[in-house]
């Protein structure tokens, strides 16, 4: 219970349902009590008083630690290697349905529940992930890594209603969160301060170096390429005359290359930690199915070569801003068949 309307509805419905509910806060960083998202004090009184109203027990499990090292860890390696990290991926994957599945093995729980928009059926012997009911609050795209085992154990109360319907579940109970304005940023950094969390963690990632263009001609200077992320606009500290994008992050020569926007068009990507839903993918070859490359992104239409552990993707039609780090994460109509982390971007 991450203290905001989804999460709380989610367990109060179960309750409702009659399910034997233990509402469970996850204390994830420790900001000396600064609030920032779904970490913070504000977060953690929500959530308790929740489930005080709705007559089930409540704990706070610190998995500090090993968040730490799983989600931050990870986000700072990407960072080192130029990647965009994906941390929401990370936490779902190693914290959500990894040390919290493992709490729950060893209450003797049966099942774990969150607040995530997302459904899942059974159908032919397997466990299928689908696409939310509501499009616009959709969130499979963080939980591509879920698989067999996780989904036999998940309950998404919420997967199968609207955000409106949410909130009025919220209101019908008498929640305190029922108008809870929904998190934008990084749960575990205060708003606009996740490059300044992963400095203070790793501070030899703020190291000046060259802005240039796709020439090598050197326009300016940066304070660290953790700071940058490609198709980013707003905020380079240079200025061409024309509309200016960052187009590659070479980590090697802590270089960010800018230029126009055509430059950022991509054919296709290479992607690692390929995980699918049913255990293996759908073919052996090439197959056709959607692709998405950001969280909020459209599908694009594409062939898809599963390699082993990696995968190559080919879109019908070039797409711009592919980043090395994020996820590459494939559909076909309402069902997430699988996903991985994007490691080249095809010219």
């Amino acid at each position: 219970m991450s203290g905001g309307v989804d999460s709380s509805v989610a367990a109060c419905l179960l309750a409702e349902a009659g399910y034997d509910v233990l509402g469970c806060h996850l204390r994830l960083v420790h900001m000396g009590g600064v609030d920032h998202g779904c970490c913070g004090p504000t977060a953690r009184a929500d959530a308790e008083a929740v489930a005080r109203i709705a007559g089930f027990p409540f704990e706070v499990l610190d998995l500090s630690e090993v968040f730490e090292e799983a989600v931050i860890g990870d986000a700072l390696a990407e960072l080192e290697a130029g990647r965009t990290p994906n941390p929401c991926v990370r936490c779902n994957e190693r914290i959500k349905f990894g040390a919290f599945l493992a709490r729950a093995d060893a209450l003797g729980i049966d099942l774990v529940a969150t607040g995530h928009y997302v459904r899942t059926e059974r159908r032919e012997g397997r466990w299928r992930l689908l696409r939310a009911a509501d499009p616009g609050k959709d969130q499979s795209y963080v939980l591509h890594t879920l698989g067999q085992r996780e989904l036999a154990r998940a309950v998404f109360p919420v997967g199968g209603m609207r955000k409106a319907e949410t909130r009025e579940v919220a209101e019908r109970l008498g929640l305190p969160v029922a108008r809870k304005p929904d998190s934008q940023e990084l749960c575990f950094a205060p708003r606009g301060e996740a490059a300044a969390l992963f400095e203070a963690r790793a501070p030899h990632l703020r190291r000046v170096g060259e802005i240039v263009d796709p020439e090598g001609n050197v326009l300016g200077r940066h304070e660290g390429t953790v700071r940058f992320t490609i198709g980013q606009r707003r905020g380079l500290g240079v200025s061409t005359g024309d509309r200016t994008y960052v187009v590659e992050l070479d980590a090697r020569r802590n270089r960010v290359v800018v230029g126009p926007g055509e430059l950022l068009l991509r054919r296709g990507l290479v992607a690692d930690r390929v995980s699918w839903v049913a255990g293996e993918p759908p073919a052996s070859g090439p197959f056709e199915a959607e692709v998405r490359i950001r969280s909020r992104g459209e599908d694009v239409p594409a062939v898809v070569e599963p390699l082993g552990d990696r995968i190559r993707v080919e879109f019908r039609i070039p797409q711009r801003a592919v980043a090395p780090g994020q996820s590459a994460v494939i559909y076909r109509g309402e069902e997430l068949l699988g996903g991985g982390r994007i490691v080249e971007a095809i010219r």
